[in-house]
């Protein structure tokens, strides 16, 4: 079946369909991972988004049970050059096309995604459909400029109720703000006593959990429009250890002071370099995240920074200078992705032990 993609400024490009048979509208942006699209479809943090793969050829090692980063994908749907008809791989259990179907995404392939890839990249990320060809084009455009984007998708993504992942070490108080299952399944690794929470779980709700540390999690959208969980790491700032990635990264720079702006295309691949300002050293890390933290706005802040892009020069870690609490705004559990960055859930129990420690010293 014939699809055709239309960009709001004019851009036309048709192709194939596959996945479900459905109209969609959303941002389009492009993601440069040779791999993993599995994760890529299933991580919160498209909630909303059209997402291009500019590797040329998808779904050729199918779907299995076990690289899922969220049961419920939020994705609005995929763009390709070529859909592989037949997986090859032992873990193979479905193929792309059918999944998609299964979960309602639409995809189109046989487009070139290098021009589209180029187009995004110079005018940055922009509103989108994927509809029949038999749609007329001047109504479908003017329908996107007319549409505003929600600024929701945490509400969408976040659980609506707080869940245990039991474990006999320290307890760690996760607010999902569009949780990738890799966080919590590294948290799991080091048998921490996880209690996944919702978005806007007030700092006396977490307090009476009585956590030994707390962990913000990635998500999709803008950080301002997530007051509720700004506040909640103000109160908390001080009294708990606290590790952030993603969006948790940027939620803690606007609570303790700081600024966050919406960037040109965004950060969205398994390969972005990121050196650590303290060793020198550099680390190949997964990034997805479409608004970055204003370094020049940290001036007055307690923070420090601690990582930085090399692509780009912009900020990728904090560290508060008073408390106990640091963030990065790469994925350290990778998925998908190289794991250089795995480290830092180690640095994270550290902390907890260390304030217990003081904590025992003190009573």
């Amino acid at each position: 079946m014939k699809r055709q993609l239309i960009l709001d400024d004019g851009t036309v490009f048709v192709g194939e369909g596959f996945g479900a048979e459905v109209d969609v509208l959303g941002e389009v942006v492009f993601n440069t991972g040779m791999t993993g699209y599995q994760e890529i479809l299933s991580d919160p943090s498209y909630c909303g988004q059209l997402v291009t793969l500019t590797y040329p050829l998808v779904g050729n090692y199918g779907i299995n049970r076990d690289d899922f980063e969220s049961i419920t994908p939020a994705i609005k749907a995929f763009i390709v050059r070529e859909v592989a008809d037949f997986a090859s791989n032992w873990r193979n259990e479905n193929t792309l096309d059918e999944l998609l179907k299964i979960k309602g995404i639409p995809g189109i392939s046989e487009i070139d995604t290098r021009k589209l890839t180029r187009i995004i990249r110079k005018h940055g990320a922009m509103k989108g459909i994927i509809c029949s060809t038999e749609e007329n084009v001047e109504e479908i455009l003017h329908k996107l400029k007319a549409t505003k984007f929600p600024n929701d998708q945490v509400k969408q993504v976040s659980t609506k109720t707080a869940y245990p992942s039991p474990g006999r070490g320290y307890r760690v108080v996760l607010m999902d703000f569009g949780m990738k299952h890799g966080i919590l399944r590294e948290l799991n690794k080091r048998d921490c006593d996880v209690i996944v929470v919702p978005y806007n779980t007030t700092a006396d709700e977490i307090r009476r959990l009585r956590p030994d540390g707390i962990m913000l999690s990635n998500g999709p959208g803008d950080p301002k429009d997530v007051p509720e969980a700004i506040e909640t790491i103000k109160e908390l700032l001080g009294e708990i250890p606290l590790f952030g990635i993603c969006l948790g990264h940027q939620l803690f720079a606007l609570a303790c002071g700081g600024d966050t702006f919406k960037m040109k295309f965004g950060h969205r691949g398994s390969n972005h370099p990121v050196k650590d300002l303290k060793t020198g050293q550099i680390a190949l890390t997964a990034q997805n995240h479409g608004y970055a933290v204003d370094e020049n706005s940290l001036t007055d802040t307690r923070l420090k920074v601690t990582h930085v892009a090399i692509n780009d020069g912009t900020n990728e870690g904090l560290k508060h200078l008073d408390y106990p609490a640091f963030t990065v705004q790469y994925h350290p559990e990778a998925s998908p992705g190289p794991e250089d960055a795995n480290y830092l859930f180690d640095e994270f129990l550290e902390l907890m032990k260390k304030e217990k420690r003081e904590e025992l010293q003190h009573a």
